[in-house]
């Protein structure tokens, strides 16, 4: 890994590390090709109907979530650092361009990959919070269960690739 891991704030910060067996390549590709992510960004019954990513810092990622309703609710962002195969850092906190936007829960996650030696990916992600009480209404709101049914949804997308 060319990067250093962000290191973690327990007060202000959650994270999901696991272990999983899909190789980091495919865990980047599920994640940068908005086809892919449109497959398992959300977890089920939520679904991803739209996308857009573009990969570079100040680059657009946004994308819309349906619930099984059928409300749909359009979230934005930007790409803060993207190390190809590695990194992927956005916020809430800034559209494309870095102009700045309104969030209700403001957070900047990092993805972090890496080969964990038997040919899968230590997957780390990282959810930062401008405060103890945003972190707290974010994991409230369910980060853990969420981010890793996405999580699973993605290694069982990418296993088949």
């Amino acid at each position: 890994m060319t990067v250093n891991p962000y290191p973690l704030d327990p007060e202000r910060d959650l994270e999901l590390v696991r272990d999983v067996d899909v190789a980091p390549e495919l865990v980047w590709r599920a994640w940068t090709e908005p086809e892919l992510l449109k497959q398992w960004f959300a977890p089920a019954p939520f679904a991803v109907t739209a996308c857009t990513l573009d990969l570079r810092p100040g680059g657009e990622f946004s994308f819309t979530m349906r619930t099984p309703e059928g409300d749909e609710f359009p979230n934005g962002g930007c790409f803060l650092d993207v190390v190809e195969g590695e990194r992927l850092v956005f916020t809430e906190c800034l559209s494309a361009g870095f102009r700045p936007r309104h969030a209700e829960i403001p957070m900047t996650a990092i993805l972090e990959l890496t080969p964990n030696g038997s040919g899968g990916t230590t997957y780390r992600a990282v959810a930062i919070h401008l405060d103890a009480e945003g972190q707290k209404a974010h994991e409230e709101m369910g980060f853990h269960d969420g981010w890793g049914a996405a999580l699973d949804q993605l290694v069982a997308l990418m296993s088949k690739a």
